[in-house]
Protein backbone atom coordinates (compact mmCIF):
# COMPACT_ATOMS: atom_id res chain seq x y z
CA UNK A 1 0.00 0.00 0.00
CA UNK A 2 1.67 2.90 -0.82
CA UNK A 3 1.66 6.35 1.43
CA UNK A 4 -1.06 8.54 -0.49
CA UNK A 5 -3.19 5.44 -0.37
CA UNK A 6 -2.71 4.65 3.57
CA UNK A 7 -3.08 8.85 4.23
CA UNK A 8 -6.36 8.65 2.17
CA UNK A 9 -7.50 5.69 4.40
CA UNK A 10 -6.74 7.04 7.59
CA UNK A 11 -8.41 10.42 6.34
CA UNK A 12 -11.86 8.96 5.31
CA UNK A 13 -11.56 6.74 8.66
CA UNK A 14 -10.88 9.81 10.41
CA UNK A 15 -13.74 11.95 8.74
CA UNK A 16 -16.51 9.02 9.94
CA UNK A 17 -15.20 8.80 13.21
CA UNK A 18 -15.03 12.67 13.92
CA UNK A 19 -18.68 13.02 12.57
CA UNK A 20 -19.87 10.51 15.32
CA UNK A 21 -18.08 12.51 18.04
CA UNK A 22 -19.85 15.82 16.67
CA UNK A 23 -23.11 14.11 16.88
CA UNK A 24 -22.22 13.12 20.15
CA UNK A 25 -21.12 16.86 21.07
CA UNK A 26 -16.86 15.73 21.58
CA UNK A 27 -13.84 17.55 20.42
CA UNK A 28 -12.45 16.02 17.68
CA UNK A 29 -9.46 15.56 19.35
CA UNK A 30 -11.04 11.97 20.77
CA UNK A 31 -12.15 10.56 17.37
CA UNK A 32 -8.43 11.45 15.91
CA UNK A 33 -7.22 9.04 18.85
CA UNK A 34 -10.19 6.64 18.64
CA UNK A 35 -9.01 6.85 14.54
CA UNK A 36 -5.23 5.49 15.32
CA UNK A 37 -6.98 3.06 17.33
CA UNK A 38 -8.81 1.32 14.71
CA UNK A 39 -6.39 2.10 11.84
CA UNK A 40 -3.18 0.86 14.75
CA UNK A 41 -1.89 -2.83 14.80
CA UNK A 42 -4.80 -4.49 16.86
CA UNK A 43 -7.69 -3.55 14.72
CA UNK A 44 -7.55 -2.62 10.60
CA UNK A 45 -3.69 -2.61 10.60
CA UNK A 46 -3.79 0.42 8.34
CA UNK A 47 -0.91 2.02 9.04
CA UNK A 48 2.31 0.51 7.78
CA UNK A 49 4.68 3.40 6.78
CA UNK A 50 4.77 4.41 10.38
CA UNK A 51 7.99 6.76 10.18
CA UNK A 52 6.67 8.87 7.54
CA UNK A 53 3.27 9.30 9.52
CA UNK A 54 5.20 10.19 12.38
CA UNK A 55 7.38 12.62 10.46
CA UNK A 56 3.82 14.32 9.12
CA UNK A 57 2.89 14.41 12.95
CA UNK A 58 5.56 16.10 14.13
CA UNK A 59 4.78 18.53 11.66
CA UNK A 60 1.30 18.81 13.01
CA UNK A 61 2.09 19.42 16.19
CA UNK A 62 4.97 22.31 15.45
CA UNK A 63 1.66 23.86 13.88
CA UNK A 64 -0.26 23.36 17.10
CA UNK A 65 2.14 24.93 19.35
CA UNK A 66 3.06 27.27 17.20
CA UNK A 67 -0.24 28.72 17.20
CA UNK A 68 -0.44 28.41 20.79
CA UNK A 69 2.41 30.50 20.69
CA UNK A 70 1.14 33.02 18.58
CA UNK A 71 -1.92 33.62 21.61
CA UNK A 72 0.62 33.69 25.02
CA UNK A 73 0.06 37.09 24.80
CA UNK A 74 1.55 39.23 27.75
CA UNK A 75 -2.02 41.78 26.94
CA UNK A 76 -4.09 38.95 28.08
CA UNK A 77 -2.44 37.94 31.77
CA UNK A 78 -1.87 41.34 32.42
CA UNK A 79 -5.52 42.49 32.10
CA UNK A 80 -6.61 39.98 34.82
CA UNK A 81 -2.82 40.89 37.07
CA UNK A 82 -2.01 38.80 39.76
CA UNK A 83 -4.70 36.22 39.93
CA UNK A 84 -3.69 34.45 36.71
CA UNK A 85 -0.52 34.12 37.97
CA UNK A 86 -1.51 32.76 41.41
CA UNK A 87 -4.19 30.55 40.23
CA UNK A 88 -2.12 28.78 37.18
CA UNK A 89 1.27 28.76 39.28
CA UNK A 90 -0.59 27.34 42.45
CA UNK A 91 -2.53 25.08 40.68
CA UNK A 92 0.58 23.75 38.86
CA UNK A 93 2.47 22.69 42.04
CA UNK A 94 -0.53 21.59 43.85
CA UNK A 95 -1.83 19.32 40.96
CA UNK A 96 1.59 18.04 40.21
CA UNK A 97 2.70 17.53 44.34
CA UNK A 98 -1.04 15.55 44.95
CA UNK A 99 -0.72 13.85 41.79
CA UNK A 100 2.70 12.66 42.12
CA UNK A 101 1.67 11.08 45.76
CA UNK A 102 -1.38 9.28 43.77
CA UNK A 103 0.87 7.48 41.02
CA UNK A 104 3.26 6.45 43.86
CA UNK A 105 0.62 4.91 45.89
CA UNK A 106 -0.47 3.18 42.79
CA UNK A 107 2.57 1.59 42.42
CA UNK A 108 5.09 3.48 39.49
CA UNK A 109 8.40 4.19 40.11
CA UNK A 110 9.79 7.67 40.93
CA UNK A 111 10.87 8.75 37.36
CA UNK A 112 7.10 7.52 35.93
CA UNK A 113 4.72 9.27 38.78
CA UNK A 114 6.83 12.22 38.08
CA UNK A 115 5.81 12.26 34.21
CA UNK A 116 2.11 10.72 35.06
CA UNK A 117 2.16 14.19 38.10
CA UNK A 118 3.14 16.73 35.51
CA UNK A 119 0.95 15.55 32.96
CA UNK A 120 -2.45 15.72 34.93
CA UNK A 121 -1.15 19.20 36.01
CA UNK A 122 -1.71 20.93 32.58
CA UNK A 123 -5.31 21.80 30.79
CA UNK A 124 -6.07 22.45 27.11
CA UNK A 125 -5.76 25.93 26.16
CA UNK A 126 -7.36 25.02 22.93
CA UNK A 127 -10.26 22.78 23.90
CA UNK A 128 -10.99 25.29 26.33
CA UNK A 129 -10.77 28.45 24.02
CA UNK A 130 -12.95 26.81 21.75
CA UNK A 131 -15.43 25.78 24.30
CA UNK A 132 -15.72 29.51 25.52
CA UNK A 133 -15.87 30.48 22.45
CA UNK A 134 -18.60 28.83 20.92
CA UNK A 135 -20.58 29.77 24.88
CA UNK A 136 -19.79 33.47 24.07
CA UNK A 137 -17.61 33.30 27.72
CA UNK A 138 -14.20 34.43 26.33
CA UNK A 139 -15.07 38.29 27.76
CA UNK A 140 -16.30 37.14 31.21
CA UNK A 141 -14.55 37.45 33.96
CA UNK A 142 -14.04 33.77 34.79
CA UNK A 143 -13.34 33.19 30.57
CA UNK A 144 -10.35 36.11 31.18
CA UNK A 145 -8.95 34.51 34.45
CA UNK A 146 -8.99 31.36 32.96
CA UNK A 147 -7.41 32.08 29.63
CA UNK A 148 -4.92 33.73 31.97
CA UNK A 149 -3.83 30.56 34.32
CA UNK A 150 -4.29 28.20 30.80
CA UNK A 151 -1.22 30.63 29.63
CA UNK A 152 0.39 30.44 32.57
CA UNK A 153 0.98 26.80 32.37
CA UNK A 154 1.93 26.85 28.99
CA UNK A 155 4.69 29.04 30.16
CA UNK A 156 5.61 26.64 32.55
CA UNK A 157 4.69 23.73 30.30
CA UNK A 158 7.32 25.27 28.11
CA UNK A 159 10.05 24.91 30.31
CA UNK A 160 9.21 21.41 31.67
CA UNK A 161 9.54 20.32 27.79
CA UNK A 162 13.39 21.85 27.37
CA UNK A 163 14.14 19.99 30.47
CA UNK A 164 12.85 16.70 29.68
CA UNK A 165 13.83 17.12 25.63
CA UNK A 166 17.77 17.68 27.72
CA UNK A 167 17.25 14.01 29.52
CA UNK A 168 19.30 11.08 27.78
CA UNK A 169 19.80 7.61 28.96
CA UNK A 170 23.07 8.75 30.99
CA UNK A 171 23.25 8.97 34.60
CA UNK A 172 21.52 11.23 37.21
CA UNK A 173 24.63 13.67 37.18
CA UNK A 174 25.62 13.76 33.39
CA UNK A 175 21.30 14.31 32.98
CA UNK A 176 21.53 17.46 35.19
CA UNK A 177 24.63 18.64 33.97
CA UNK A 178 23.09 18.30 30.46
CA UNK A 179 19.85 19.45 31.39
CA UNK A 180 21.37 22.77 32.50
CA UNK A 181 23.40 23.45 29.48
CA UNK A 182 20.23 22.94 27.04
CA UNK A 183 18.22 24.98 29.48
CA UNK A 184 21.13 27.57 29.02
CA UNK A 185 20.94 27.31 25.34
CA UNK A 186 16.79 27.48 25.25
CA UNK A 187 17.41 31.07 27.23
CA UNK A 188 19.85 32.24 25.19
CA UNK A 189 17.73 31.22 22.06
CA UNK A 190 14.14 32.53 23.58
CA UNK A 191 16.05 35.58 24.65
CA UNK A 192 18.08 36.05 21.18
CA UNK A 193 14.64 35.24 19.48
CA UNK A 194 12.39 37.56 21.57
CA UNK A 195 14.23 40.52 20.64
CA UNK A 196 14.42 39.84 16.86
CA UNK A 197 10.75 39.70 17.78
CA UNK A 198 10.08 42.86 19.04
CA UNK A 199 13.11 44.83 17.00
CA UNK A 200 13.04 42.88 13.38
CA UNK A 201 9.77 41.03 12.76
CA UNK A 202 7.85 44.00 12.78
CA UNK A 203 9.91 46.01 9.92
CA UNK A 204 9.84 42.32 7.89
CA UNK A 205 6.12 41.99 8.50
CA UNK A 206 5.28 45.09 7.07
CA UNK A 207 6.42 43.93 3.98
CA UNK A 208 5.16 40.56 4.62
CA UNK A 209 1.45 42.12 4.89
CA UNK A 210 1.40 43.71 1.36
CA UNK A 211 0.77 40.06 0.08
CA UNK A 212 -1.65 37.54 1.57
CA UNK A 213 0.50 34.84 0.37
CA UNK A 214 3.55 36.28 1.29
CA UNK A 215 2.50 36.52 5.09
CA UNK A 216 0.90 33.20 4.72
CA UNK A 217 4.81 31.94 3.33
CA UNK A 218 6.89 33.99 5.84
CA UNK A 219 5.31 32.68 8.79
CA UNK A 220 5.16 28.95 7.81
CA UNK A 221 8.81 29.58 7.15
CA UNK A 222 9.60 31.04 10.53
CA UNK A 223 7.55 28.70 12.66
CA UNK A 224 9.29 25.93 11.01
CA UNK A 225 13.27 27.56 11.00
CA UNK A 226 12.71 28.37 14.17
CA UNK A 227 11.62 24.83 15.79
CA UNK A 228 14.62 23.42 13.30
CA UNK A 229 17.08 25.60 14.81
CA UNK A 230 16.35 24.72 17.91
CA UNK A 231 15.69 20.81 17.27
CA UNK A 232 19.58 21.40 15.88
CA UNK A 233 21.11 22.61 18.83
CA UNK A 234 19.74 19.42 21.19
CA UNK A 235 16.29 20.81 22.47
CA UNK A 236 12.89 19.69 21.03
CA UNK A 237 10.85 20.73 17.71
CA UNK A 238 7.62 21.22 20.10
CA UNK A 239 9.07 24.06 22.06
CA UNK A 240 11.25 25.78 19.17
CA UNK A 241 7.50 25.80 17.15
CA UNK A 242 6.56 27.17 20.68
CA UNK A 243 8.90 29.83 20.90
CA UNK A 244 8.61 31.21 17.34
CA UNK A 245 4.83 31.54 17.77
CA UNK A 246 5.73 33.29 20.92
CA UNK A 247 7.67 36.28 19.11
CA UNK A 248 5.10 36.77 16.97
CA UNK A 249 1.90 37.08 19.54
CA UNK A 250 2.43 40.82 20.20
CA UNK A 251 2.30 41.72 16.38
CA UNK A 252 -0.42 43.77 15.03
CA UNK A 253 -0.98 40.79 11.84
CA UNK A 254 -1.19 37.61 14.53
CA UNK A 255 -5.16 37.08 14.56
CA UNK A 256 -4.50 36.55 10.74
CA UNK A 257 -1.11 34.69 10.67
CA UNK A 258 -2.99 32.51 13.79
CA UNK A 259 -6.42 31.88 11.48
CA UNK A 260 -4.23 30.85 8.35
CA UNK A 261 -2.10 28.43 9.86
CA UNK A 262 -5.26 26.88 11.34
CA UNK A 263 -6.33 24.35 8.27
CA UNK A 264 -2.56 23.37 7.90
CA UNK A 265 -2.76 22.69 11.48
CA UNK A 266 -6.15 20.95 11.69
CA UNK A 267 -4.56 18.54 8.94
CA UNK A 268 -0.88 17.82 10.14
CA UNK A 269 -2.71 16.84 13.72
CA UNK A 270 -4.95 14.36 12.93
CA UNK A 271 -2.13 12.58 11.85
CA UNK A 272 -0.07 13.06 15.26
CA UNK A 273 -3.63 11.89 17.60
CA UNK A 274 -3.77 8.92 15.03
CA UNK A 275 -0.05 7.73 15.78
CA UNK A 276 -1.09 8.37 19.53
CA UNK A 277 -3.77 6.45 19.14
CA UNK A 278 -2.40 3.80 17.39
CA UNK A 279 0.32 3.48 20.18
CA UNK A 280 -1.97 1.97 22.52
CA UNK A 281 -2.10 -1.63 23.24
CA UNK A 282 -5.37 -3.18 24.11
CA UNK A 283 -3.56 -5.47 26.70
CA UNK A 284 -2.42 -2.13 28.28
CA UNK A 285 -5.76 -0.83 28.21
CA UNK A 286 -7.48 -3.66 30.35
CA UNK A 287 -4.39 -3.67 32.98
CA UNK A 288 -4.37 0.03 33.17
CA UNK A 289 -8.16 0.89 34.05
CA UNK A 290 -8.01 1.46 37.69
CA UNK A 291 -5.46 3.61 37.46
CA UNK A 292 -7.26 5.32 34.75
CA UNK A 293 -10.26 5.91 36.44
CA UNK A 294 -8.30 6.98 39.91
CA UNK A 295 -6.78 9.78 37.81
CA UNK A 296 -9.27 10.87 35.70
CA UNK A 297 -11.33 11.26 38.93
CA UNK A 298 -8.49 13.54 40.64
CA UNK A 299 -8.43 15.93 37.24
CA UNK A 300 -12.16 15.93 37.26
CA UNK A 301 -12.81 16.75 40.80
CA UNK A 302 -9.41 17.62 42.66
CA UNK A 303 -8.43 20.39 39.74
CA UNK A 304 -11.73 22.49 39.83
CA UNK A 305 -11.34 22.11 43.50
CA UNK A 306 -7.78 23.30 43.76
CA UNK A 307 -8.86 26.29 41.28
CA UNK A 308 -11.86 27.17 43.46
CA UNK A 309 -10.17 26.71 47.05
CA UNK A 310 -7.54 29.32 45.73
CA UNK A 311 -9.97 32.10 43.87
CA UNK A 312 -12.10 31.80 47.05
CA UNK A 313 -9.06 32.65 49.14
CA UNK A 314 -8.15 35.39 46.97
CA UNK A 315 -11.75 36.85 47.48
CA UNK A 316 -13.73 35.80 44.46
CA UNK A 317 -17.44 34.47 44.17
CA UNK A 318 -18.13 31.38 44.60
CA UNK A 319 -20.10 31.16 40.84
CA UNK A 320 -16.66 32.86 39.40
CA UNK A 321 -14.47 29.85 40.96
CA UNK A 322 -16.34 27.25 39.95
CA UNK A 323 -16.50 28.15 36.33
CA UNK A 324 -12.89 28.71 36.29
CA UNK A 325 -12.17 25.45 37.97
CA UNK A 326 -13.90 23.38 35.48
CA UNK A 327 -11.62 24.87 32.94
CA UNK A 328 -9.02 22.88 34.86
CA UNK A 329 -10.96 19.11 34.28
CA UNK A 330 -9.39 17.72 31.63
CA UNK A 331 -5.42 16.90 30.48
CA UNK A 332 -4.38 19.14 27.12
CA UNK A 333 -2.10 18.34 24.40
CA UNK A 334 1.24 19.61 26.41
CA UNK A 335 0.42 16.41 28.40
CA UNK A 336 0.51 14.44 25.74
CA UNK A 337 3.35 15.67 23.85
CA UNK A 338 5.15 15.32 27.19
CA UNK A 339 4.40 11.48 27.71
CA UNK A 340 5.25 10.64 23.97
CA UNK A 341 8.63 12.73 24.82
CA UNK A 342 8.88 10.74 27.86
CA UNK A 343 8.32 7.72 25.53
CA UNK A 344 10.68 8.38 22.92
CA UNK A 345 13.42 9.47 25.51
CA UNK A 346 12.99 5.79 26.84
CA UNK A 347 11.54 7.18 30.72
CA UNK A 348 8.67 5.63 30.35
CA UNK A 349 6.71 2.97 29.06
CA UNK A 350 4.64 1.93 25.99
CA UNK A 351 1.70 1.10 28.94
CA UNK A 352 2.37 4.72 30.80
CA UNK A 353 1.32 6.17 26.88
CA UNK A 354 -1.55 4.11 26.75
CA UNK A 355 -2.69 5.25 30.57
CA UNK A 356 -2.23 8.87 30.05
CA UNK A 357 -4.07 8.64 26.16
CA UNK A 358 -7.13 6.76 28.42
CA UNK A 359 -6.96 9.80 31.34
CA UNK A 360 -7.27 12.30 28.41
CA UNK A 361 -9.83 10.60 25.98
CA UNK A 362 -11.91 10.23 29.76
CA UNK A 363 -11.23 13.82 31.30
CA UNK A 364 -11.60 15.71 27.65
CA UNK A 365 -14.78 14.28 27.33
CA UNK A 366 -16.36 14.38 30.33
CA UNK A 367 -14.90 18.38 30.68
CA UNK A 368 -16.93 18.85 27.92
CA UNK A 369 -19.90 18.47 28.97
CA UNK A 370 -19.00 19.68 32.61
CA UNK A 371 -18.24 22.67 30.79
CA UNK A 372 -21.48 23.25 28.70
CA UNK A 373 -23.82 22.26 31.54
CA UNK A 374 -21.79 24.71 33.83
CA UNK A 375 -24.65 26.31 34.88
CA UNK A 376 -26.80 24.11 35.15
CA UNK A 377 -24.42 21.95 37.63
CA UNK A 378 -23.89 25.24 39.59
CA UNK A 379 -27.47 24.98 40.74
CA UNK A 380 -27.67 22.10 42.56
CA UNK A 381 -23.54 23.02 44.19
CA UNK A 382 -24.20 26.26 44.64
CA UNK A 383 -25.05 25.90 48.48
CA UNK A 384 -21.83 23.77 48.87
CA UNK A 385 -19.65 25.94 47.18
CA UNK A 386 -20.51 28.65 49.99
CA UNK A 387 -17.72 27.21 52.39
CA UNK A 388 -14.81 28.20 49.67
CA UNK A 389 -16.51 32.16 49.52
CA UNK A 390 -15.91 35.03 51.55
CA UNK A 391 -18.40 36.56 53.77
CA UNK A 392 -17.23 40.26 51.78
CA UNK A 393 -16.08 38.62 48.79
CA UNK A 394 -14.61 41.46 46.06
CA UNK A 395 -16.98 43.30 43.58
CA UNK A 396 -16.41 41.87 40.78
CA UNK A 397 -16.12 43.76 37.27
CA UNK A 398 -15.61 42.11 33.99
CA UNK A 399 -13.19 43.13 31.62
CA UNK A 400 -14.68 42.81 28.78
CA UNK A 401 -13.08 43.30 25.00
CA UNK A 402 -16.59 44.39 24.04
CA UNK A 403 -17.39 46.79 20.57
CA UNK A 404 -20.33 47.80 19.70
CA UNK A 405 -19.38 48.26 15.90
CA UNK A 406 -17.22 46.61 13.99
CA UNK A 407 -15.93 48.79 10.65
CA UNK A 408 -14.36 46.90 7.64
CA UNK A 409 -12.20 48.88 5.75
CA UNK A 410 -10.60 52.19 6.92
CA UNK A 411 -9.76 53.76 3.74
CA UNK A 412 -11.75 56.02 1.31
CA UNK A 413 -15.46 56.05 3.01
CA UNK A 414 -14.29 54.28 5.89
CA UNK A 415 -12.20 57.02 7.58
CA UNK A 416 -15.38 58.74 7.75
CA UNK A 417 -16.57 56.44 10.06
CA UNK A 418 -13.48 56.43 12.00
CA UNK A 419 -13.31 59.81 12.27
CA UNK A 420 -17.16 60.41 13.43
CA UNK A 421 -16.95 57.46 15.90
CA UNK A 422 -13.81 57.66 17.26
CA UNK A 423 -14.81 60.53 18.91
CA UNK A 424 -18.14 59.10 20.44
CA UNK A 425 -19.00 56.89 23.27
CA UNK A 426 -19.71 54.11 20.45
CA UNK A 427 -16.78 51.48 21.08
CA UNK A 428 -14.94 50.72 17.39
CA UNK A 429 -13.01 47.71 16.12
CA UNK A 430 -11.93 48.67 12.62
CA UNK A 431 -10.35 45.74 10.32
CA UNK A 432 -8.53 46.16 7.68
CA UNK A 433 -6.11 44.34 5.57
CA UNK A 434 -3.51 47.24 4.75
CA UNK A 435 -0.67 46.91 6.94
CA UNK A 436 0.13 50.78 6.61
CA UNK A 437 -3.44 51.56 7.68
CA UNK A 438 -3.28 49.58 10.65
CA UNK A 439 -0.26 51.16 11.96
CA UNK A 440 -2.01 54.10 11.70
CA UNK A 441 -4.67 53.10 13.52
CA UNK A 442 -2.76 51.42 16.11
CA UNK A 443 -0.66 54.78 16.84
CA UNK A 444 -3.85 57.19 17.20
CA UNK A 445 -4.72 54.58 19.72
CA UNK A 446 -7.72 53.36 17.53
CA UNK A 447 -8.74 49.54 18.04
CA UNK A 448 -8.21 47.51 15.49
CA UNK A 449 -7.42 44.00 13.41
CA UNK A 450 -5.26 43.51 10.45
CA UNK A 451 -7.04 40.68 8.29
CA UNK A 452 -9.01 39.72 5.30
CA UNK A 453 -12.68 39.39 5.46
CA UNK A 454 -12.71 36.27 2.83
CA UNK A 455 -10.81 34.55 5.73
CA UNK A 456 -13.48 32.65 7.55
CA UNK A 457 -10.77 31.45 9.98
CA UNK A 458 -10.38 35.10 11.17
CA UNK A 459 -13.59 36.21 11.17
CA UNK A 460 -14.43 33.65 13.71
CA UNK A 461 -12.17 34.73 16.47
CA UNK A 462 -13.83 38.32 16.05
CA UNK A 463 -15.61 39.39 18.77
CA UNK A 464 -19.08 39.49 17.64
CA UNK A 465 -21.10 38.61 20.89
CA UNK A 466 -21.83 42.34 21.93
CA UNK A 467 -21.36 44.07 18.53
CA UNK A 468 -24.66 45.48 17.71
CA UNK A 469 -23.56 47.03 14.24
CA UNK A 470 -21.07 45.89 11.32
CA UNK A 471 -20.14 48.05 8.60
CA UNK A 472 -18.08 47.36 4.95
CA UNK A 473 -16.96 49.92 2.45
CA UNK A 474 -15.22 46.52 0.88
CA UNK A 475 -16.32 47.61 -2.80
CA UNK A 476 -16.37 43.57 -3.49
CA UNK A 477 -20.22 42.51 -3.78
CA UNK A 478 -18.26 38.79 -3.04
CA UNK A 479 -16.72 39.69 0.03
CA UNK A 480 -19.53 41.64 1.20
CA UNK A 481 -22.16 39.14 0.88
CA UNK A 482 -19.52 36.47 2.62
CA UNK A 483 -19.46 38.33 5.47
CA UNK A 484 -23.45 38.74 5.87
CA UNK A 485 -23.87 34.79 5.64
CA UNK A 486 -21.42 34.72 8.50
CA UNK A 487 -23.11 37.03 10.53
CA UNK A 488 -26.28 35.40 9.64
CA UNK A 489 -24.61 32.17 11.27
CA UNK A 490 -23.19 34.02 14.23
CA UNK A 491 -25.97 36.61 15.45
CA UNK A 492 -29.06 37.22 13.40
CA UNK A 493 -30.36 40.48 15.50
CA UNK A 494 -27.17 42.71 14.38
CA UNK A 495 -27.39 45.85 12.34
CA UNK A 496 -25.15 45.41 8.73
CA UNK A 497 -24.40 48.48 6.29
CA UNK A 498 -22.75 47.34 3.20
CA UNK A 499 -21.13 49.18 0.39
CA UNK A 500 -21.53 48.60 -3.37
CA UNK A 501 -20.59 50.21 -6.61
CA UNK A 502 -22.96 48.96 -8.77
CA UNK A 503 -27.29 48.72 -9.02
CA UNK A 504 -26.94 44.59 -9.01
CA UNK A 505 -24.70 44.35 -6.40
CA UNK A 506 -26.99 46.25 -4.19
CA UNK A 507 -29.86 44.33 -4.65
CA UNK A 508 -28.05 41.49 -3.90
CA UNK A 509 -26.63 42.24 -1.06
CA UNK A 510 -30.53 43.11 -0.05
CA UNK A 511 -31.45 39.69 -0.94
CA UNK A 512 -28.72 38.28 1.07
CA UNK A 513 -29.94 40.36 4.32
CA UNK A 514 -28.46 43.73 4.62
CA UNK A 515 -29.93 46.22 6.90
CA UNK A 516 -29.16 48.97 4.29
CA UNK A 517 -26.36 49.16 1.06
CA UNK A 518 -24.41 52.56 0.79
CA UNK A 519 -23.92 53.44 -3.07
CA UNK A 520 -21.15 56.07 -2.91
CA UNK A 521 -21.41 56.69 -6.98
CA UNK A 522 -25.46 56.79 -7.08
CA UNK A 523 -25.82 58.99 -3.74
CA UNK A 524 -23.72 61.32 -4.99
CA UNK A 525 -25.61 61.35 -8.30
CA UNK A 526 -28.69 61.81 -6.35
CA UNK A 527 -27.99 64.81 -4.57
CA UNK A 528 -26.65 66.43 -7.28
CA UNK A 529 -30.09 65.67 -8.89
CA UNK A 530 -31.46 66.98 -5.82
CA UNK A 531 -29.75 70.56 -5.96
CA UNK A 532 -30.45 71.25 -9.35
CA UNK A 533 -34.18 70.19 -8.49
CA UNK A 534 -33.79 73.12 -5.99
CA UNK A 535 -31.68 75.71 -7.32
CA UNK A 536 -31.96 75.47 -11.04
CA UNK A 537 -29.55 77.20 -12.45
CA UNK A 538 -28.95 79.82 -10.07
CA UNK A 539 -25.15 80.40 -9.26
CA UNK A 540 -25.36 82.00 -6.07
CA UNK A 541 -27.39 79.22 -5.12
CA UNK A 542 -24.26 76.64 -6.63
CA UNK A 543 -21.71 79.15 -4.80
CA UNK A 544 -23.13 78.51 -1.38
CA UNK A 545 -23.36 74.90 -1.59
CA UNK A 546 -19.74 74.97 -2.61
CA UNK A 547 -19.22 77.34 0.40
CA UNK A 548 -20.29 74.97 2.24
CA UNK A 549 -18.86 72.13 0.76
CA UNK A 550 -14.73 73.74 1.03
CA UNK A 551 -15.75 74.40 4.74
CA UNK A 552 -16.13 70.90 5.66
CA UNK A 553 -12.89 70.06 3.29
CA UNK A 554 -11.09 72.51 5.49
CA UNK A 555 -12.44 71.24 8.83
CA UNK A 556 -11.22 67.59 7.48
CA UNK A 557 -8.04 68.88 6.83
CA UNK A 558 -7.29 70.57 10.02
CA UNK A 559 -8.41 67.42 12.01
CA UNK A 560 -5.83 65.72 9.64
CA UNK A 561 -3.05 68.20 10.29
CA UNK A 562 -2.78 69.39 6.57
CA UNK A 563 -2.44 72.60 5.16
CA UNK A 564 -5.51 74.87 4.45
CA UNK A 565 -6.11 76.41 1.26
CA UNK A 566 -7.54 80.07 1.28
CA UNK A 567 -7.46 81.03 -2.45
CA UNK A 568 -10.84 78.76 -3.50
CA UNK A 569 -13.32 80.39 -1.77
Amino acid sequence: MSIFVEISIIIVLATVVSIIMKLLKQPLIIGYIATGLLAGPYVLRIIQTQETIQALAEIGIAFLLFIVGINLSPRVIREVGAISLITGLGQVIFTSGIGFLIARTLGFDTTTALYVAVALTFSSTIIILKLLSDKGDLNKLYGKISVGFLLVQDIVATFILILIASFSETGVEDRIVSGMMLLGKGIVLTVFFLFIGAKVLPILERFFARSQELLFISSIGWGLGVASLFHAVGLSIEVGALIAGVTLAVSPYHYEIAAKMRPLRDFFVVLFFVVLGSQIALGDVTAQIVPAVILSLFVLVGNPLIVIILMGMLGYRKRTGFLAGLTVAQISEFSLILIALGFRNGHVSSDIVSLVTMVGIITIAASTYMILYANRIYGLLAPLLSIFERKKARQEQNYDEEYDIILFGANRIGQDFVNVFSHSEKKLLVVDYDPKTIELLDKAGIACRYGDVEDLEFLDELPFSSVKMIISTIPDAEANALLLKKIQERKEDIIVIATAYSILDAEMLYEEGASYVVTPHFIGGALVSEMIDKYGFHADSFAFERTKHITYLNLKKRQEGMHVRSDIY
